[in-house]
Order: C-alpha cells, then sequence, then structure tokens
C-alpha cells in the first residue's frame, strides 16, 4: 500500500527540481522565481497529485512516469490559486496560512507568475517519457480540463453566480468544470498512457473521477461553514461572504454530508466495475470525507 505522506514529499522533491532548470535561465526575473516558488512549493493536501499516483498504482503505471502528470496538474492547480485569490477574482489575503501571493509580492507579479506556472505546466507534461502521440494526447487532456470548458470556464460561472439564486443542478455544472474537470483529469490522463484497459474500464475510471469530484467540492462547501480559518489555511466563511451559493446553503449541513456520501459509494461502485488493484484510489476516496481542512 503506497504511503500518502511518500507520495507528498515525492511530489514537493519533483516540483523543486523541475523548477532548477527554470532558476538557472532567470537571473533577471528573481521576483517573478519566488512568487511562483512561493506558491507551488507552499505545500498543501496535494490531492490533485495523490490522485494521479494512487490511479498509476492501481494500474501498474510506473510512478517516474506519473510524477510528470502530478507535477503538470499541480502547477495548474497552483496557477489558479493565484488568479482565484486575486481582487478581480475571490480577492482573498491568505492561502495555506500564508498571505496570498498579490499581497506576498504585488498583483501584478501574482498574474505573471499564474501565468508561467500555466506554461511550466505544458512544459513538463511534454517531457513526460512516453510515445509521443500519448504525450499529445495529454497535453490535449490538460488544455481541455483547464481551459473554456473546464476549469477556467467554471470560474466564470461561479463569478457570474455571485449575488445570484442558483438550483443545485447549476450549482453542481458549475464545480464540475471548475473543480471537476482538473479532478477528472488526474485520473483519464493516466488512463489514457494505459494499453491494457478497454473502453468500459476507461468509462469506469472517469466515472469515478466525476464522482470523487462533486465529493470533493461538497466537502469543501461544508468546510467552509463548519472549519476556522486556521484550520482551512484561508479564510472560513468566504463563500458566503461572496453571496455564493453552495451545497449547505442549498441543501442544508446534514443533507449536504448525505449527498457527498452518496456520490462517495457512487465513486467506489465505479472503481470495483474497473477490476483493479484500488487500494489507494479507494483509501484516498474515504479521505475525501474525513479530511478537516
Amino acid at each position: 500500500m503506497i504511503q500518502y505522506s511518500q507520495l507528498q514529499a515525492r511530489i514537493d522533491a519533483f516540483l523543486s527540481h523541475f523548477l532548477k532548470q527554470y532558476r538557472q535561465q532567470s537571473a533577471a526575473c528573481q521576483r517573478l522565481e519566488n512568487a511562483v516558488r512561493y506558491t507551488l512549493l507552499a505545500g498543501g493536501k496535494r490531492i490533485r497529485p495523490l490522485l494521479v499516483y494512487a490511479t498509476a498504482d492501481s494500474l501498474q503505471v510506473n510512478l517516474d512516469n506519473a510524477d510528470y502528470l502530478a507535477a503538470a496538474i499541480e502547477m495548474i492547480h497552483a496557477y489558479s490559486l493565484i488568479h482565484d485569490d486575486l481582487p478581480a477574482m475571490d480577492n482573498d489575503d491568505l492561502r495555506r496560512g500564508q498571505p496570498t501571493c498579490h499581497i506576498k509580492f504585488d498583483e501584478a507579479t501574482a498574474i505573471l507568475a499564474g501565468d508561467s506556472l500555466q506554461a511550466m505546466a505544458f512544459d513538463v507534461l511534454s517531457q513526460t517519457p512516453a510515445e509521443a502521440h500519448k504525450v499529445v494526447k495529454l497535453i490535449h487532456n490538460l488544455a481541455t480540463a483547464c481551459g473554456m470548458n473546464g476549469m477556467a470556464g467554471g470560474q466564470s460561472l461561479d463569478l457570474q453566480a455571485e449575488n445570484t439564486a442558483i438550483n443545485l443542478d447549476q450549482l453542481q455544472a458549475i464545480h464540475s468544470a471548475k473543480t471537476g474537470a482538473l479532478l477528472v483529469a488526474c485520473v483519464t490522463m493516466v488512463t489514457s498512457m494505459c494499453d491494457h484497459l478497454n473502453e468500459a474500464q476507461k468509462l469506469a475510471y472517469q466515472k469515478f473521477a466525476e464522482h470523487f469530484g462533486i465529493a470533493f467540492q461538497i466537502t469543501d462547501d461544508i468546510l467552509d461553514v463548519t472549519s476556522n480559518t486556521e484550520q482551512l489555511g484561508k479564510p472560513a466563511g468566504s463563500d458566503e461572504s461572496l453571496h455564493k451559493s453552495t451545497y449547505p446553503s442549498l441543501l442544508g449541513i446534514k443533507q449536504a454530508q448525505q449527498k457527498a456520501l452518496l456520490h462517495i459509494n457512487a465513486a467506489k461502485d465505479f472503481l470495483n466495475q474497473a477490476n483493479a488493484n484500488n487500494r489507494a484510489l479507494l483509501s484516498l476516496t474515504d479521505y475525501v470525507l474525513v479530511r478537516n481542512h
């Protein structure tokens, strides 16, 4: 059974090593490099890399190859956090218990750090040690997940929904794009490298990831209400202060918890359909419900 603490250390080491090649090329951009490192190496739960590694473990994909996928996705995630925190977006001043990038540096540097991380993500992904046609598919998958039909589009819908009453289907559509698309990519990028999987198995993994993503977002919404700023490492109650619809606001906390459990069970059912060694994925899925930050 893989140990998550070891995998968190693994992705941190890989990211740090990868950044060294940029250090040699960016002597004139020290402030920008510092901003990139500040955000990317700030730690956090590393849920997305863990999901990549757990999927790779279940499918016997070499973790040395999975490193590139995990790093690319974490870079996209880091860039999205920088931009989400900007005054024009969620206007947060705390992230992972530290000042947000635009507070630590300045708004222009933060924007450029996000831009740099997005470019780095595709740089590292292009270096994945795999056949060229598989690398192209990986790049397409990630581009789709973080673009207008994925994360960026979801963020746009989320901003439009502020101060607006929306229903549960609309809320789920927002988060399936804003949060879910990148989580799904963590799984489908790995399955796209596996020639031994049939289409039914690949679909089962995709459906697992979709339900995992919904459960993750519901839990995130619940924690925003039930946890404090110290536990979260970011301002608690920020969704309410921005007048956003959330699962707890639409369903109540108890029903939101029940809905999260429903999606966790659905995710597990799809994993069982895939007929693979899924102990690591099942463990990570259970963690979604019990995490406290």
